[in-house]
């Protein structure tokens, strides 16, 4: 959150509790309320899947571009300004970060067989569906809302794929994506 609030001190953190039944929202809010920033913690329940709560959390916001990390901060936040940037600047409407250009960047790493599993569903996503991407699962996105919001809106995935969706149903539409 130090980062956040040095970076774009203008920024809002929208935590999304995915039905989680231990003690995550406590902790949540226990951070969040020592946050300088504006900050909400969004529930779901019953757990619906990562689409729904990372869909639940974009839509929610009221900035103009929305960015969702992965908890386990496996892209490191620092990285934030090289996906936001293309956005702010008007080159992109959607961009992502990409464990396939330079695994170095990779804050955690997932397990061997994981990674790997990875890389075939992308290499199936490529061929199957058409999309120029290497790595569609990052969990690293921003979007500009304004012309994201109706694809936000329309995409049903609610489980791990829903990143492919979101991207297909982004392309179709013809808005400018960069990995």
């Amino acid at each position: 959150m130090d980062y956040l609030r040095d970076v774009s001190p203008e920024s809002e953190l929208i935590v999304v509790n995915d039905g989680s039944t231990d003690a995550t929202s406590l902790i949540a809010r226990k951070v969040l309320e020592t946050a300088k920033t504006e900050t909400r913690l969004l529930e779901n329940f019953p757990n619906r899947g990562k689409g729904a709560a990372v869909r639940s959390g974009l839509l929610a916001a009221q900035k103009p571009i929305g960015l969702f990390s992965d908890a386990d901060l496996s892209t490191p936040l620092t990285e934030t300004l090289k996906i936001i940037g293309p956005i702010a600047g008007g080159e992109v409407d959607i961009a992502f970060g990409s464990r396939a250009l330079d695994r170095g960047l990779i804050g955690q790493h997932q397990p061997w067989r994981r990674e790997q599993a990875g890389r075939i569903f992308n290499l199936f996503v490529r061929l199957a569906i058409g999309l120029p991407f290497w790595d569609t699962q990052c969990g690293f996105k921003a979007f500009r809302l304004d012309v994201c919001r109706p694809i936000l809106e329309a995409a049903r995935i609610d489980g791990f794929a829903f990143d492919v969706e979101l991207l297909y149903l982004a392309q179709r539409a013809g808005l400018r994506i960069r990995e």
